[in-house]
């Protein structure tokens, strides 16, 4: 049997709260506040850095892999929350939502949580990426619906 090393553990690990903290990003506020509604005990937890909106700069690169170049600014909203037992939890998701960001980060502490990690993959995050891939398809199938073949037709007179 082999071990696998710690440098491997701690990059599995933070991809999977990457893989987490994108799911809580991408959902509904709707969702968020559903899944949140679910849970049955919620452990208590302190607003280290109550939800606050800013702007972010977005950066593109010309033909996607020139010259980067400011495209333009963003609205983004954040918050850390701390819960008693010290896991920290962060969130960052596009808009004005604070609510949105608020349970996004409690999710996000939740998730670090021995206690709650299981229970937080299979009733939110789970549920949040197959909404998420049923959304990416719809929009897929209404995209496919518009495409235009373009071609020429070779003439027979030269």
């Amino acid at each position: 049997m082999t071990q696998s090393s710690p440098a491997h553990d701690t990059s599995a690990h933070t991809a999977a709260r990457q893989r987490a903290m994108a799911a809580f990003a991408a959902a509904d506020p709707t969702h968020l506040a559903a899944a949140k509604a679910c849970l049955p005990a919620l452990p208590a937890f302190d607003l280290v850095r109550p939800p606050e909106t800013g702007l972010v700069m977005v950066r593109g690169k010309a033909g996607g892999s020139g010259q980067p170049f400011n495209l333009g600014e963003v609205t983004v909203t954040r918050c850390v929350v701390r819960l008693k037992t010290g896991e920290t939890g962060s969130a960052y998701c596009l808009g004005r939502h604070k609510q949105k960001a608020a349970d996004a980060a409690l999710f996000d502490a939740l998730w670090q949580s021995p206690d709650f990690r299981t229970r937080i993959e299979e009733e939110v995050i789970a549920p949040l990426e197959q909404k998420q891939a049923e959304a990416d398809a719809r929009l897929k199938a209404e995209t496919a619906a518009t495409k235009v073949d373009f071609f020429t037709m070779v003439r027979g007179d030269n």
